[in-house]
């Protein structure tokens, strides 16, 4: 039987863990606290589900099978993961960063839409729009309950035969093995799927990867704006994006523009004010009637972010694998990524070029995070 180690129950190392297990693997995952502890960037309480990606049409592509998974692992475990409220982009220019993706998701054949901006706002109410050009809806896309994902994929993997281990692991002598609290673990394969700590496991393949702070806010909303949800909605020219409340923790406004540098094990929880003055300017900017409104729930994240928002999938050693660098806007795809990195660890598929420790270059155009020229 295969054997392989998983460093890291987030929701790459534990979708990959319960992946492998299905396929007949014996499978250790390891954890230093519990799946979907605050310091884990998959323990935001929502994260989106989205397949516009500028004219990059690899990341489109697994989106849209990962929605799909995500739908069989509802099915699996009886639990709502995921609330398809649809999303919108909010598209200032007519040849834009949204029309270069409306065009790929057209190619891909994934359900795709145009709406002006009186339609977008009677979509979306309490909607300025009076300076876009359009929006393109998403209807399929829309919210995953994050937190609640990732510690589903875990225990899941656990009822499956994932053996969890809760220790802090750090690399054994560069071989198919981890130190976890001092225990020495071999396997077949080692796959260090640790997030933000990945840069500092191994400073030298992937210290190019910088961790970010990224506070998010809800905000209070009319009660006529809860049901049901309100479309998720990106702003890529402004670097936003969020959602109508879900789950009664009112609308989520999130920048996304490049934050603070972040240590995740002993920076601070609680949210900066000059980001909530932030979320409140965009508010005002787009959402005016909720300017005013009270914060219902705030949170820190963190993002693992590569320069070019390409991840990290690649050998360091014989059968010792990074995974990471998931750039803020890895996590919907993790149940298709599971499986394409199992038939990588199985030796029937190649990893791609682009997710080598290669030198990478700056670029954008796969975030909402603004100012792209691809």
């Amino acid at each position: 039987m295969k054997s392989a180690i998983v460093v890291g129950a987030g929701i790459w190392g534990a979708s990959l863990a319960l992946r492998l297990a299905d396929e007949g693997w014996r499978v250790t995952l390891v954890e230093q606290y519990a799946p979907g502890h605050v310091r884990q960037a998959s323990a935001g309480e929502t994260r989106l589900l989205r397949c516009a990606h500028g004219s990059d049409d690899w990341y489109p592509r697994l989106a849209w099978q990962a929605r799909d998974a995500w739908r069989r692992l509802e099915e699996r475990t009886g639990q709502d993961l995921y609330v398809e409220s649809g999303l919108m982009w909010f598209a200032r220019d007519h040849d834009g960063w949204e029309t270069r993706s409306a065009r790929v998701l057209e190619s891909l054949d994934i359900p795709h839409e145009m709406l002006d901006p009186d339609e977008a706002a009677r979509r979306l109410p309490g909607l300025r729009a009076d300076d876009l050009a359009y929006a393109l809806w998403e209807p399929k896309a829309g919210l995953l309950r994050a937190r609640r994902a990732t510690q589903v994929t875990a225990r899941l993997a656990g009822d499956v035969g994932v053996r969890l281990v809760r220790a802090r692991a750090v690399p054994y002598a560069r071989t198919t093995g981890v130190v976890a609290d001092g225990e020495v673990l071999t396997a077949d394969r080692v796959v260090w799927a640790c997030g933000a700590w990945l840069p500092w496991l191994f400073p030298h393949e992937a210290g190019h990867v910088k961790v970010t702070r990224q506070d998010t806010y809800h905000f209070g909303v009319p009660r006529d704006w809860t049901t049901p949800p309100l479309p998720a909605f990106c702003d890529y020219d402004l670097a936003a994006y969020g959602h109508g409340d879900l789950d009664g923790m009112g609308m989520k406004i999130t920048s996304d523009a490049e934050g603070e540098p972040y240590d995740p094990e002993t920076g601070g929880r609680r949210v900066l004010r000059h980001t909530e003055e932030q979320a409140r300017s965009y508010l005002a900017r787009r959402f005016p009637s909720l300017v005013g409104a009270p914060v219902m729930f705030s949170q820190v994240c963190q993002y693992a972010l590569t320069d070019d928002s390409e991840w990290i999938i690649a050998e360091v050693e014989d059968g010792v694998w990074l995974l990471g660098g998931d750039s803020g806007h890895g996590f919907k795809h993790a149940p298709a990524l599971a499986g394409l990195v199992a038939e990588i660890l199985d030796g029937r598929r190649e990893p791609e070029a682009r997710f080598g420790l290669h030198e990478r270059q700056a670029a954008k155009g796969l975030r909402t995070s603004g100012g792209a020229t691809s």
